[in-house]
């Protein structure tokens, strides 16, 4: 193996003659997953934000009607409180059809690109990158965590 392919330990190495393009390549499609689980969390933040303000406008309406704004309450009531965020769908229908379509798809073809391609191995660029960067026999630059 040459100097700049050499990786941190076995099961991130690369199997047979794989190229450098492919490696390259194949680090980047890990790099757009990993931004897709960052969308992913981002909608479960939208999701838990959208619900908690949906249920604070009970305590919106009751202080409403307390206060004698009958009209306004009615229409936070009516109009607002559970009402779908696009049409149809209330944030868990887009959670959910998020993660069954894009998502899925994603992350099978990211798995079958590794799989047809290197030995189902992850993050060989990441691990080249890693042994090529630390400075072997200083403390916090171990290749592993045995080491």
């Amino acid at each position: 193996m040459e100097a700049g392919r050499k990786s941190v330990d076995e099961i991130h190495s690369r199997p047979g003659s794989l190229d450098d393009k492919t490696v390259e390549a194949l680090g980047e499609l890990s790099k757009a997953l990993e931004t897709i689980h960052r969308v992913r969390g981002h909608l479960y933040s939208a999701h838990q934000l959208v619900g908690g303000a949906d249920l604070t406008l009970d305590r919106v309406v009751k202080l409403l009607r307390e206060a004698g704004h009958d009209q306004v309450a009615d229409r936070v009531e009516h109009e607002l409180l559970g009402r779908n965020v696009l049409p149809g769908r209330w944030t868990f229908q887009i959670v959910e059809e998020f993660d069954d379509g894009y998502y899925a798809v994603f992350q099978e073809i990211e798995r079958y690109a590794r799989e047809k391609l290197a030995g189902g191995r992850r993050h060989i660029y990441e691990a080249e990158m890693k042994q090529r960067r630390r400075t072997p026999g200083m403390p916090g630059h171990e290749a592993t965590p045995e080491a």
